[in-house]
């Protein structure tokens, strides 16, 4: 019997999954997933989810009935132990084994873990999966009733999440950044700086260029705080790790797939292996300049599912399409266009003191990336113009009383 297999289950799986059965694949479709739930939402977790603005119901991405009636078999708890090339299957845990016709790695990443001592004690925790977000849900919970601070290491997307929605609960709040400024990889300095201030009007603590020694401990192994290299302690009951995350490639570096801190892909979703395609978090697509770019998005997951799946039916898509990326702290929305690296000037267009502006990032008079903060008009713009491969000059850029619009029909 002809069959496909997809190993994860999360938005990536799941629109591989959908595409596939859509694309006129009759043959038997296995959703493999490693958590006790169904495919849900992960960017919640973080934000709102955390806050108690939602509830786990609201967290689905696809209730298993709805996946039962496109015929897509959905396994949880199902640990893939081994890709067997030469037979084409994978194995699992228990002993079983899947054959397959065209296989889908959507195995997803893990967070870095922290690598001090007391890295590993009770209270120190990452937010990646559904477990995790209840785990500090109920530390936070905790924290609130005993009056103890919260503390969070590393100063990118989650911890700022993090960090805004327990200030939202109340709880007081350091971040510990190593860099020298927040989100240093993907913003301009304006706009770290602007959040830095954001954060600070809100209560949070900021200590940039944070060299840790330890986190310190009770009798019961539990966290009592966050030790710096200069002697410095801070207290906490609760710490939240958030530097980054490794793709889970695994699977792929035991069956001899070409990895580089992933999957390596093209921009069809084709691995080395012409049966196995891979999508979302656990790939580094190969641009059309040899380029290896990692990216952790909802759109990359599910463009990259979709264009993963259309490569097992023989009818290849690429995915080229302009990235993006959204993260809520506070009541302000960043949305975030294109790929800033190489950027060496900016434009700024808004107000900025008002908090609804557009940061431009250029390489000499190429527009790379824009990232607006609560201007979703000068997101959907930038999204047009990025696809269209069309740069305004800064000054256009900056000036609101430009049409950069009227740019696209020239």
């Amino acid at each position: 019997m002809s069959a496909f297999v997809i190993v994860g289950a999360g938005q990536a799986g799941v629109q591989a999954a959908e595409a596939l059965r859509a694309g006129g694949f009759a043959g038997s479709i296995t959703l493999l997933g490693n958590e006790p739930y169904g495919p849900y939402h992960r960017p919640p977790l973080s934000k709102a989810w955390l806050a108690g603005e939602m509830d786990s119901a609201q967290l689905v991405m696809r209730a298993p009935e709805i996946l039962a009636r496109k015929a897509i078999d959905l396994r949880t708890s199902v640990t893939v132990t081994n890709i067997d090339l030469a037979n084409q299957q994978v194995l699992l845990a228990d002993g079983s084994a899947l054959p397959y016709i065209g296989l889908v790695l959507a195995t997803g990443a893990t967070p870095r873990s922290l690598a001090l001592p007391g890295g590993d004690a009770q209270g120190v925790l990452a937010l990646r999966s559904r477990d995790d977000a209840c785990a500090i849900a109920a530390r936070m919970v905790m924290c609130l009733e005993q009056q103890l601070p919260v503390i969070v290491i590393g100063g990118g997307f989650i911890g700022l999440e993090v960090a805004a929605t327990a200030r939202k609960k109340g709880l007081p709040v350091t971040v510990l950044e190593a860099a020298p400024r927040l989100l240093g990889r993907v913003l301009a300095p304006v706009l770290s700086d602007w959040y830095a201030q954001l954060h600070r009007s809100h209560g949070v603590e900021l200590v940039l260029d944070a060299r840790i020694e330890a986190l310190e401990t009770d009798a019961t192994g539990t966290v009592t705080g966050v030790r710096l290299t200069d002697g410095t302690v801070y207290p906490a009951g609760l710490v939240v790790v958030g530097i980054g995350v490794a793709a889970n490639d695994q699977l792929a570096q035991q069956a001899g797939l070409e990895c580089d801190r992933g999957i390596v892909v093209d921009t069809c979703g084709r691995t080395s292996d012409p049966l196995i395609v891979a999508a979302g978090d656990c790939t580094a697509r190969r641009l059309n300049d040899g380029i290896l770019i990692r990216l952790e998005s909802v759109q990359n997951a599910v463009e990259q599912g979709k264009s993963a799946a259309a490569a097992l039916l023989g009818t290849p898509k690429p995915f080229t399409a302009t990235p993006w990326f959204w993260s809520d702290q506070y009541d302000k929305k960043l949305q975030m266009a294109g790929l800033p690296m190489g950027a060496d000037q900016w434009a700024v267009r808004g107000d900025m003191a008002g908090g609804t502006f557009s940061v431009y990032h250029f390489k000499g008079d190429k527009l790379l990336a824009v990232d607006s903060v609560n201007a979703s008009k000068d997101h959907l713009q930038a999204r047009k113009l990025l696809d269209a491969g069309v740069s305004p000059t800064r000054a256009q850029a900056a000036d609101t009383g430009f049409d950069l619009a009227g740019l696209l029909a020239q």
